[in-house]
Order: structure tokens, then C-alpha cells, then sequence
């Protein structure tokens, strides 16, 4: 399921994956790992035989919204992964391969990569940006909340935040279940509201 590409985008390989498909990228030469867990998540044994790489390691929930025992993704969390990816823009290895992964590599990994491909490419709309995700993940549904904080950082005046919205369209048109799942899970802004 998990693809890399050298996309027009980015002068590096991007993947996005779950924590599953680890093992599977080892011996690919990534260069730069993003990685998006639970709190109390152990940390992925893969990363024992990737060999040397840059790694940014946050944790918080695959949530919208604050809830007191489940930490949302916040500000803090958005800029950190925005400034891990303007330092491998500014001097990319000619073999750089940037790989981010959540648990599933469905929602926070690919809400993550669509802002640092915005923020690497602002002449780009947001729609083209996720669209280069959606290329190598194609069962991505950005996480709402990091696409929101990013839009904001990035001066995107709502694009990220359209893009979004238009891609759950997309998936619920073929898969319409999909939408009470996410409204239990507590993130019923993701869905249209005539889908309420």
C-alpha cells in the first residue's frame, strides 16, 4: 500500500506508510524519518535497522479536538514538523528520502506530509499538494486539526483546509460508511454536514 515517489514537488523521495510497513522501507536509504505516535506508544523497533538518519518523534492522538485524557495535535507539534522539513529543504543530501509515518499512515502522516509539500512548494495549490499524497497513499485522510494549524502557519488563507474537505468528499462518495466512523471517533467537522 505504501509507495515512494520522487515527486515534482520535493529534490527528494517522499513515502508515507504505517507502523507496520517499517520494515519494509529499511533498506531504501531513508535519510529523514517523521514519526507521529500515541503517547505511550513504544517506539518502532524498524528504526534499529535503518542505518543513520535524521528523526523528528511526536506524540499526540489522532484527534481534532482537545479532549483532556487524548492529546490533540497542537501549534507546537505543526512547527516542528514544518521546521524539520525547511531544514531538509535547505540542503537536501543528493540521496535524501523522507519518510513519515503515523499508526496507520492514513491520517496525521499524511496530513504532515501534504503541509510540508505546501510549505516547499507555496506557488502550488493545496489540492495539488495533497494530490501528490494521495499518489503514494492512496487510503490518505488528513488529519483536520494539523491541516487547520498548518493552513495558519503557512499563510494559506484556507486552501489546506478546502483540500482537505474535498478529499473526504472524494472518499466518502466510495466508501459512505466511512462517515459515521469518523463522526463516533469524535471528528464529525471531517464530514459534509448534509452526511451528519
Amino acid at each position: 500500500m505504501s509507495t515512494t515517489v520522487h515527486p515534482a514537488f520535493v529534490p527528494f523521495a517522499i513515502t508515507v506508510c504505517g507502523v507496520d510497513e517499517l520494515y519494509g522501507h529499511c533498506d531504501v536509504g531513508v535519510s529523514h524519518v517523521l514519526s507521529m505516535l500515541d503517547p505511550g506508544t513504544p517506539q518502532p523497533d524498524a528504526f534499529g535497522e535503518y542505518g543513520e538518519h535524521a528523526r523528528l518523534e511526536m506524540r499526540f492522538h489522532d484527534v481534532i479536538e482537545d479532549e483532556p485524557a487524548r492529546p490533540a495535535p497542537q501549534p507546537e507539534h505543526v512547527e516542528r514538523l514544518l521546521a524539520f522539513g525547511r531544514d531538509l529543504l535547505a540542503e537536501p543530501p543528493a540521496d535524501a528520502h523522507l519518510l513519515v509515518h503515523c499508526w496507520a499512515g492514513v491520517s496525521r502522516s499524511t496530513a504532515a506530509m501534504t503541509l510540508l509539500l505546501a510549505q516547499a512548494r507555496p506557488d502550488r495549490s493545496a489540492a495539488e499538494a495533497l494530490a501528490e499524497v494521495v499518489k503514494i497513499r492512496s487510503i490518505a485522510w488528513p488529519n483536520l486539526r494539523m491541516m487547520e494549524i498548518g493552513d495558519r502557519m503557512l499563510g494559506r488563507n484556507g486552501d489546506l483546509v478546502r483540500a482537505a474537505h474535498a478529499r473526504y468528499a472524494t472518499v466518502l462518495q466510495e466508501q459512505p460508511h466511512r462517515a459515521q466512523q469518523m463522526i463516533m471517533a469524535g471528528r464529525a467537522r471531517e464530514i459534509p454536514e448534509h452526511l451528519r
